[in-house]
């Protein structure tokens, strides 16, 4: 089996699958042990819409669930982000639909010949603006505070395309400035500039000059050169069935989209990065010529994904065929010129697709630079040297992990010998055995509700218990009852629902135990009495 075998495919799909319901069921079980541990009764809209456009949970089966854990769903909140998101999703649909049927404006300009890019060599050209549209609309003359698209005759800014973003920079003229917000070819041969008139007027017919941001040019250059070293490493390392999937590239970082179906390992990852900078430290010659497509792919020039060539094309030597690449970018002129090329994340975008993510340059070095500083501070707190920090962290996590585990014991048996005064505190309340009794700060809900079905054992035919605490800073109460209790018509649900009313929050569950939570745990005293006389009427 490999890559691009269709029964690897099928099996890498049903490991994603498997892997994105396991991450929803741990996400959703957070979820819900979070809400009772902060007695709440409810796990929110936002966390349920979470679920099902992530994880792909339908609304059903976490319904299910939350309500088999004594919780509901806040149904109506996930109903509203369902019908924002189909709202969006129609919106965008149309605004697609109108920036494709927009392209119309740009033929008239197109008819006048294609926008020259000198951007290769020159980062600041004179030209003339042949065309204005202002809210999408032909114009002749833009003002002081508008938005308006600028068409050249040349520009030496470069056009978002090939996974490079769009240049920025200025336009100046005579009496008036352009901030450069955007640069795009809305068709082929045509360059748009988006701007915002910072100062003066300008018209069609003016003189304009293009100016590169030179900053922020050469470190898009670093990216995206630093992209293609990325690319052969990951050729080299994991062989030519490692083949570009899409790329994105801008000043300061680089990720970079290929077919592969599984996780790279840390030695691998190490081994790419290594491969790449090694690269860069011998300071490869970078080269383009212009050629035919058929001569450019007989040379082994590796065509970028989802782009369209024409009959001539334009070839990238990096170290000459090593990194070779059909590419419409700006690069450095030398690998040397990259600086530093920092793997930073390997991802999954698909069951046979990889991501790796980089920062290259200054960008790299700071980045470095901050995860030095925090090993520093760490080795010098804890007193242990560099290379032997992970040893300590690990076996500090190990010790907080058994501390906690011991103090939870411990409080689970400070509830625990409370029981036998529980249960002899039971008075008669008609025709129930009550308990109604406040326990002052607990561990968690879980352990609240263990002691209050130990209770109900104890205290035997008629019980109703009634058991309060404060959980992470917010007031609970558990009520449980037997089945004598529930043939009596006290239900636990509807008495924790009274209780909860007088915590300012809400609670529900079962006929047998539910929960209740709020935010005032002062008023614990008032919420245990609400479940007094909640018994005391009748159908309770």
């Amino acid at each position: 089996l490999g890559p691009g075998d269709p029964l690897e495919s099928a099996l890498a799909e049903e490991a994603t699958f498997l892997r994105t319901l396991a991450a929803g069921s741990e996400n959703l079980d957070a979820s819900i042990a979070a809400a009772k541990d902060a007695g709440g009764t409810t796990i929110g809209g936002a966390e349920a819409f979470l679920l099902h456009d992530t994880y792909g949970f339908p609304i059903d089966l976490t319904m299910e669930i939350v309500e088999e854990a004594g919780l509901t769903v806040d149904r109506d909140a996930f109903d509203t982000l369902m019908h924002e998101q189909r709202a969006r999703a129609k919106a965008d649909a149309r605004s697609r639909k109108r920036q494709l049927a927009d392209t119309s404006v740009y033929r008239d300009f197109r008819a006048k010949g294609e926008t020259v890019f000198t951007g290769y060599t020159d980062w600041e050209t004179e030209s003339t603006v042949l065309g204005l549209l202002v809210d999408g609309a032909p114009a002749q003359r833009a003002v002081q505070g508008q938005i308006a698209e600028v068409i050249l005759a040349e520009t030496s800014l470069y056009a978002e395309s090939g996974g490079q973003v769009a240049d920025k920079g200025v336009i100046v003229g005579p009496g008036y400035e352009l901030e450069v917000l955007d640069v795009q070819r809305p068709v082929p041969g045509l360059v748009s500039h988006t701007v915002e008139v910072t100062s003066g007027e300008v018209g069609v017919g003016q003189p304009a000059t293009s100016v590169v941001d030179a900053v922020n040019r050469r470190a898009a250059q670093q990216a995206h050169s630093a992209t293609h070293l990325v690319h052969a490493a990951l050729r080299d390392t994991l062989g030519k069935s490692a083949t570009q999937a899409g790329s994105l590239n801008r000043a300061g970082y680089m990720r970079f989209d290929f077919s592969w179906g599984q996780t790279l390992s840390e030695a691998t990852k190490t081994e790419i990065e290594e491969i790449a900078n090694n690269a860069v430290r011998d300071n490869l010659q970078v080269s383009t010529r212009v050629l035919p497509l058929d001569e450019a792919k007989a040379a082994g020039a590796m065509a970028l994904f989802g782009e369209k060539y024409g009959d001539t094309v334009r070839m990238v030597d990096i170290g000459g065929p090593w990194s070779r690449e059909l590419c419409g970018g700006t690069h450095v002129s030398s690998s040397a010129e990259i600086g530093l090329i920092n793997l930073v994340g390997e991802s999954s975008v698909g069951a046979s697709t990889r991501r790796v993510e980089a920062l290259v340059g200054l960008d790299a070095f700071r980045e470095l630079a901050a995860e030095r500083a925090i090993v520093s501070q760490l080795s010098t707190s804890l007193k242990t040297p560099k290379d032997q920090l992970a040893s300590r962290v690990a076996d500090l996590a190990a010790s907080l992990k058994a501390a906690e585990k011991r103090i939870a014991q411990f409080e689970a048996k400070a509830l625990e010998s409370r029981l036998p005064e529980l249960a002899g505190s039971a008075q008669a309340t008609g025709a129930f055995r009550l308990v109604a009794q406040s326990l002052g700060v607990a561990a968690s809900a879980d352990d609240v509700r263990t002691l209050a079905l130990q209770v109900r054992e104890r205290v035997g035919a008629g019980a109703v218990i009634a058991l309060g605490a404060v959980v992470g800073g917010r007031p609970i109460v558990i009520v449980a009852t037997d089945d004598a209790a529930r043939a009596a018509g006290a239900k636990a649900g509807v008495l924790a629902k009274s209780a909860a009313a007088a915590l300012g929050g809400g609670g529900g569950g079962r006929d047998d135990v539910a929960q209740g939570g709020g935010t005032d745990a002062d008023a614990l005293p008032q919420a245990l009495a609400a479940v007094t006389r909640a018994l005391e009427t009748p159908g309770a």
